[in-house]
């Protein structure tokens, strides 16, 4: 008898009460301009000759998909970015020999952000990123996860059990707004292992051993990666029970709720080594931003005593343009994806293994978890239910037959229900992928590798066209969210 593997499910695409594709809105329009044609054409049926020609157009755009997204919601995009290029939003210069408080401001929506040095309570400091315009506040933490390929099973699944549990206190916590989970892995560069058989190596060393140790020095760059895996929770101090009269007092509460957060993390598969600095977060965005910096970056930062060698204003790009299909900024070109579609199938502990496994481009993986608070839980997927039993019962009185995808979604959503009644959290779960290149010809190369290894997930991403910076900047360590950001009111 073989051994028996456990695999996990319940990804579902949130739906509303909406038909043929389309969401609530969209369907409660498209069932008022069938009326309004019905209506003309029981007292005016002359005009359906000007009626009818633009229902048409307007019913094409939103029914007609490209990729699974409707061509309205395309054409609208086109628009707004060709409108946004005239306008020069699409380019960053920083003015790095002017005289000015905001000379070195991050690009896009990266602005509102600003870096904070805490300290942590246990004689320590750590870094903060502050949203001022919504004032949430970002910290980060930096674990080592342990590699199911070597480990048991049993204590895999034990890991995938805690971290769901993890993820479920997170309902019963309207403080925590998100967490983004990010894996950057990178070709080292070798300035690590230079630096430190230069500080062990004597000059009284024997000449083969001194050769020995230069050859491996030039030879580890295409042998070893540079892995690095954060945690990053936003908080908002708006919805704290504490109500924080100000920053101060805001930050102290996120470093008492972070503690409680650190301690129950440990049992989820990974080493929490600590909170990161300022100058770590700092360093993530420059070598995102400069990818050659790493070496330089990561010697600083091994340095005893650098809290304070890099600072929020090192952060930024010098210059950075952002194209339709991909990013350009400081001696770098990048690529964006976002999650189109999880796995529909179950899918094992290691689904993942591949994806955020080191290659030969720097790439950073993010997960971010968006947990629906516990009191809400249950009546958002309640409605999702009752969405599906409408949707069943159109199909049966308009003389439809189920798909199977119909089926398993149905399915999917009383299932979800059933385990949220059971005490399981309900989160909205995103993912994005970014990979850059210092050399524009390896590009092509660069975004057939992700996406080949998406596929070896059984995850669909799909390229961020339009969206380039926005996507980049969510994969750093800054508490970016898409979903947030297109709901923002920009005045």
């Amino acid at each position: 008898m073989g051994n028996e593997v456990r695999t996990y499910g319940g990804w579902r695409r949130r739906h509303g009460i909406g038909l043929l594709g389309m969401d609530t809105t969209a369907t409660f329009v498209a069932l008022g301009a069938a009326m309004l044609l019905v209506l003309v054409a029981a007292t005016a049926p002359r005009l359906l000759v000007y009626v009818v020609p633009p229902a048409l157009i307007g019913g094409g755009l939103g029914l007609i998909r490209v990729g699974g997204v409707p061509v309205a919601r395309l054409v609208l995009g086109r628009c707004r970015w060709r409108w946004g290029v005239l306008r020069g939003h699409n380019r960053y210069r920083a003015g790095v020999v002017i005289n000015h408080p905001r000379a070195f401001q991050l690009p896009g929506v990266l602005a509102p952000l600003t870096l904070l040095s805490a300290e942590d309570g246990y004689g320590g400091r750590y870094g903060i990123v502050w949203d001022r315009r919504t004032g949430l506040l970002t910290a980060t933490l930096r674990v080592v996860p342990t590699s199911t390929w070597l480990a048991d099973r049993g204590d895999a699944d034990s890991w995938v059990a805690s971290w769901g549990g993890w993820l479920a206190t997170l309902g019963h916590m309207p403080v925590v707004r998100w967490v983004t989970v990010a894996v950057e892995t990178a070709p080292e560069p070798g300035s690590t292992l230079a630096d430190a058989v230069d500080r062990a190596v004597i000059p009284a060393a024997p000449a083969p051993a001194r050769i020995i140790m230069s050859e491996l020095v030039r030879t580890a760059p295409a042998a070893a990666a540079d892995v690095d895996t954060r945690v990053s929770i936003t908080f908002d101090p708006k919805a704290s029970s504490a109500t924080p009269k100000d920053l101060f007092e805001a930050v102290a509460e996120l470093g008492r709720t972070l503690d409680g957060l650190a301690s129950r993390l440990g049992g989820c598969g990974v080493s929490v080594l600590g909170r990161a600095t300022a100058a770590e977060i700092a360093g993530a965005v420059r070598i995102a931003f400069d990818p050659d910096a790493r070496g330089e970056v990561n010697r600083l930062l091994a340095r005893p005593g650098s809290e304070d060698v890099l600072s929020w204003a090192d952060a930024g790009p010098v210059a950075a343009t952002e194209h339709t299909g991909h990013y350009e900024h400081d001696g770098g070109h990048s690529v964006s994806w976002a999650w189109h579609e999880p796995p529909r199938q179950n899918v094992r502990s290691d689904i993942l293994a591949r994806l955020v496994a080191p290659g030969p481009f720097p790439k950073r993986i993010t997960l971010q978890y968006r947990a629906l608070p516990a009191a809400a839980a249950s009546r958002v997927l309640q409605q999702e239910v009752n969405a599906a039993a409408f949707r069943t019962q159109f199909r049966r009185r308009t003389g439809r037959d189920e798909t199977a995808r119909d089926s398993w979604d149905a399915a999917r959503a009383r299932q979800a229900a059933t385990e949220e009644a059971m005490g399981a959290g309900v989160c909205l779960v995103s993912m994005y992928a970014t990979v850059t290149v210092t050399d524009p010809e390896q590009l092509r190369r660069a975004v057939a590798h992700v996406e080949a290894a998406a596929d070896s997930a059984k995850i669909r991403l799909r390229r961020l066209w339009g969206s380039q910076a926005a996507g980049f900047a969510t994969t750093l360590p800054c508490g970016i969210c898409p979903p947030e950001l297109s709901r923002r009111i920009i005045h």
